[in-house]
C-alpha cells in the first residue's frame, strides 16, 4: 500500500498534536529503562581479537556474561566495535566451542577427544624431537677485521645455540607479563623466528 506525500504530512502533524494535545510517552519510557543489564555487575576488558585494543564494557549477572559492548570512554575505539568485537560473548557462551584438546592421527578422517595430560605431553615430546633435530651450537660467520690500514673478512666459528625448525607467534590478547614470560620461554628453547600478531 502505498502512501502520498500529502498523507505523510496529514499522519505526521496527527503524531505532532497527539503528543502536544497530552498523550503521554512515559510508559514507553518506562519500559525502555527496564534493560536485561539493569541489575548485572558492569567490569571493562579489552576484546581478544586482534591488536588494536579496543575497550569492552561487559555485563554478568549471576555468573553469566549477558551483554558485550564497546567501551565510550575507551581511547582507541571510542564505543565501536568492529563485527568480531561485537561477538565476543560468543568466546564464552557457544555451543559449537571446542572446550577439549582434539587429535586427528595421521592419515585419518575424524578427529577424536583426548586428555589434556596426554595432548601437553604429545607437545613437549615433539617440540624436543624438533628442537634436538635441528639445533645448531655453532656456526660459520663471516667477520671483517682490520689489519693495519686493510679491512679484511675472515670467516670464524661462533657459539650461536639456536633452532631453526620452530617458530613463535605471539598474541595480542596477552598482556605484557604473559609475553615476557613466552618471550623468555622461546629464547631457552633457542627459537630466533620469534614474531608477535601486532606486527604482522
Amino acid at each position: 500500500m502505498g502512501i502520498s506525500r500529502r498523507e505523510l504530512f496529514k499522519l505526521s502533524g496527527a503524531g505532532l498534536a497527539a503528543g502536544v494535545l497530552g498523550l503521554s510517552l512515559e510508559p514507553v519510557e518506562a519500559k525502555a529503562q527496564d534493560l536485561q543489564i539493569r541489575y548485572a555487575k558492569e567490569s571493562t576488558s579489552i576484546c581478544p581479537y586482534c591488536s588494536v585494543g579496543c575497550g569492552l564494557i561487559l555485563h554478568s549477572l549471576n555468573g553469566n556474561l549477558i551483554n558485550a559492548e564497546g567501551d565510550p570512554d575507551h581511547p582507541i575505539n571510542e564505543g565501536s566495535l568492529c563485527p568480531k568485537g561485537s561477538s565476543v560473548i560468543q568466546l564464552r557462551d557457544n555451543a559449537a566451542r571446542v572446550t577439549k584438546p582434539l587429535y586427528r592421527a595421521p592419515g585419518e578422517k575424524e578427529w577424536k577427544e583426548v586428555s589434556w595430560d596426554w595432548a601437553l605431553d604429545e607437545i613437549a615430546k615433539r617440540t624436543k624431537k624438533t628442537r634436538d633435530a635441528t639445533f645448531q651450537a655453532k656456526s660459520r660467520i663471516k667477520v671483517k677485521e682490520k689489519v693495519g690500514d686493510k679491512e679484511v673478512e675472515k670467516e670464524i666459528e661462533a657459539v650461536v645455540n639456536r633452532t631453526m625448525g620452530i617458530a613463535h607467534v605471539g598474541s595480542a590478547a596477552l598482556d605484557n607479563e604473559e609475553c615476557y614470560l613466552l618471550q623468555k620461554m622461546m629464547r631457552g628453547l633457542g627459537l630466533v623466528a620469534i614474531e608477535h600478531q601486532a606486527r604482522i
